[in-house]
This record gives C-alpha cells, sequence and structure tokens, in this order.
C-alpha cells in the first residue's frame, strides 16, 4: 500500500541528511569556491602539477557536494509523489514511487560506504606494489592484469596515476612494478586489496593447453607526507643509481636516471626509474621508503596489540585474500567476506567496488 512507503522515505530523509553533517558539505562548498578562484587565475597552468592536483581535488569536492544535493532532491521528489499519490488516491503510482526510492536507497548505502573510512591515513593518496609470485611468465602475466584492473578501478574513480618503477617480466608481464594512486581516500579504499591474489585459468603459455594456478602479492600503503614523523637518517640510507631499463626514449636508457635506495637497519630496497631526471626519481624513491618504513612501523605496533591481548593476523605469501577462476567455471570471490561474482570480466576491468565494500563493512561489523 502507498501508505508503506512513508516509513523507508523518512528512514531515508534521516539518513541523507546525517551524511551532509557527517561529511561537512558547507565546508566542501567553501573549499570549492577557493579553488575555483584559483583555477581562474591566467598563470594557474604555470605549475602543471600542482594544477593537476588542485583541478583533481576540486573534481573530488564537486562529485561529493552534487552527489549529495542530488540525493536531497530525490529524496524530497518521492516524499511530495507519496503525498500527492496518496492525495488522489492513485494506487497506479506505488510500483514507480517504490522503485525511486530503491534506486535511491542505492546510492545511499554506496555513498555512506565513506563513512566507514575514518582511519587516520584513509584519506591519504595509496601506493600499490605488485609482485610476481613463482611460476615464471605465467605469474608474471598475471601480475600484469591485477596492474590493468586496479589502474581501470582508479581511472573509472577519478584517481590519477603515477608509475613509480616497473620490472617487465623475461617474456611477458612483470615482475614488479609499484603505482602511486593519487586522490581522497586512495589508501581508505585500496588497503583492503592487500594480500595475495589467486588465479585459475588455461594457460595461454601452455601449448597443451593445461589449466594452471597463479599468485601474485598486492602491497598497499599510504603515501606519508612531511607532517608525519618518520626516523630516517640518510647516514643509514645507500643510495645507487643506475641506467633505466624498458620504454623511455634515448635518454632515459643512455643516463644513470634511476635510483635504488637501501635502508640498512632494515634491509628494505626501493627503487624508481620512471623520471627521466635523476633528481625526481630520488625524491620518488625516498616518497617510497618514508611509507615502506611507516608500514614496518605499524606491523611492529599490531605485533605488540597482539601480545597484549589484541587480535592481528599479518598477510603473509600464501594466505591468498581472493582467488579469480576463469576455469573450468567463472568466479571471483573474496575469501575474507563471501562476497562473491561470477562477471569476471567486470571484475577485472576494473568493477571492484563490491568488494571494497564488502570488506569495509565487514572491517565495521557491518551486514554486507
Amino acid at each position: 500500500m502507498l501508505e508503506d512507503l512513508k516509513g523507508p522515505i523518512e528512514n531515508l530523509e534521516e539518513r541523507i541528511y546525517g551524511m551532509g553533517i557527517h561529511f561537512n558539505i558547507a565546508q566542501k562548498e567553501d573549499r570549492i569556491f577557493t579553488l575555483d578562484v584559483k583555477m581562474s587565475d591566467p598563470t594557474f597552468w604555470d605549475n602543471p602539477e600542482e594544477a593537476r592536483e588542485i583541478s583533481q581535488e576540486a573534481t573530488q569536492l564537486k562529485d561529493a557536494v552534487e552527489g549529495y544535493k542530488s540525493l536531497v532532491n530525490d529524496i524530497e521528489d518521492a516524499r511530495l509523489m507519496l503525498e500527492m499519490a496518496i492525495e488522489e488516491e492513485d494506487v497506479s503510482m506505488e510500483k514507480e514511487i517504490a522503485d525511486f526510492v530503491e534506486g535511491i536507497h542505492q546510492e545511499v548505502e554506496k555513498r555512506e560506504v565513506l563513512l566507514l573510512l575514518s582511519g587516520e591515513y584513509d584519506k591519504n593518496n595509496a601506493i600499490l606494489t605488485f609482485h610476481a609470485g613463482a611460476g615464471g611468465t605465467e605469474a608474471q602475466d598475471w601480475a600484469s592484469m591485477l596492474i590493468r584492473m586496479y589502474l581501470r578501478w582508479a581511472e573509472k574513480h577519478g584517481f590519477g596515476i603515477t608509475m613509480m618503477d616497473e620490472q617487465p617480466g623475461d617474456e611477458a608481464g612483470i615482475k614488479s612494478a609499484t603505482f602511486l594512486i593519487k586522490g581522497e581516500n586512495a589508501f581508505g579504499y585500496l588497503r583492503s586489496e592487500k594480500g595475495v591474489h589467486r588465479l585459475v585459468r588455461i594457460s595461454p603459455f601452455d601449448a597443451a593447453a593445461r589449466r594452471h594456478t597463479s599468485f601474485a602479492a598486492v602491497d598497499v600503503m599510504p603515501e606519508i607526507d612531511d607532517t608525519v614523523e618518520i626516523h630516517l637518517d640518510m647516514k643509514d640510507v645507500q643510495v645507487d643509481t643506475y641506467r633505466a631499463s624498458g620504454a623511455g626514449g634515448q635518454h632515459i636508457n643512455k643516463t644513470d636516471s634511476a635510483v635504488r635506495m637501501t635502508h640498512r637497519p632494515t634491509g628494505i630496497v626501493v627503487q624508481c626509474q620512471s623520471e627521466r631526471s635523476q633528481i625526481q626519481n630520488r625524491e620518488q624513491a625516498l616518497r617510497l621508503l618514508r611509507a615502506k618504513l611507516f608500514e614496518l612501523e605499524l606491523e611492529k605496533q599490531a605485533e605488540l596489540k597482539e601480545k597484549i591481548g589484541g587480535t592481528y593476523q599479518a598477510i603473509e605469501w600464501g594466505s591468498q585474500i581472493r582467488s579469480y577462476v576463469f576455469h573450468p567455471y567463472n568466479m571471483v570471490k573474496d575469501h575474507r567476506t563471501g562476497v562473491e561474482t561470477g562477471n569476471v570480466q567486470a571484475v577485472m576491468d576494473g568493477n571492484l567496488d563490491e568488494f571494497i565494500e564488502g570488506f569495509l563493512k565487514k572491517e565495521a561489523n557491518l551486514s554486507y
């Protein structure tokens, strides 16, 4: 009955207006005005890198504000439609209104996931590192497939992408690669992806067309800015330069532009060869080293909590978090949350939100 729709609409109204308070919509509108003034300056693009970051921030803020306002308008429209239908006793409108309310409900569910990104570093950029597992070309090809999947996801969400380092495979794929994903909440979303990813398929590299199982590891760290104190004495860091490999033109292959840093006390090694300038690669490598040292400190704190009585389970090689099955059936299943889908191709094209949201909700002890 029409009257039965009043409760769901009132519930959605309360949730939507609560989101407005939580997301500081008024504050975001003030920030948008400030950024628009900056972007209207004739010299705005004199510093392209800074300009891109400002443009990206403005786009993300506008998307958030417009999305919220759209929900407010939709729920008001739904309430008015229901009032008119009840007043005119037009029961033929019931299904149309119910479908409209369900669509609003789904959008609210999607945006409420943002409320779960409350970690101290969730808003930071994310550093993704990929490592092919044992298995040679097959595993290296799987690592390159995962890279494509995550970059597609990042593009769909309007995140910036910077390749920091890449080590090509011997015949195909990659041995390892590191990317910086820039945008608000990039780490908050992608931290759910840290772990080992398992592929089952008929290998295109096997002449006998046998089924192979391959593994690749994804590491996710927040990019740490200079305001976070990280104990790093450059006397403990060995810096080596070498000629970059792969595509990049004559310059990148004829000069020692690539940089490798080894932190002697921990044995952590990072490298960067994506930039043409050795100075730029040095800055990128230092940024990556700071992130790895920060991650190491967090792991030490987690281990201490476990000894005290908390629970902590390190993600180690072999502890697969998700399986991607291409044969003998199609399925992607997350082993931590139970979320699964038979549309493997959509997942490989970057449709990961269902898995990310499932992880965040389980982490917050919410039902999926």
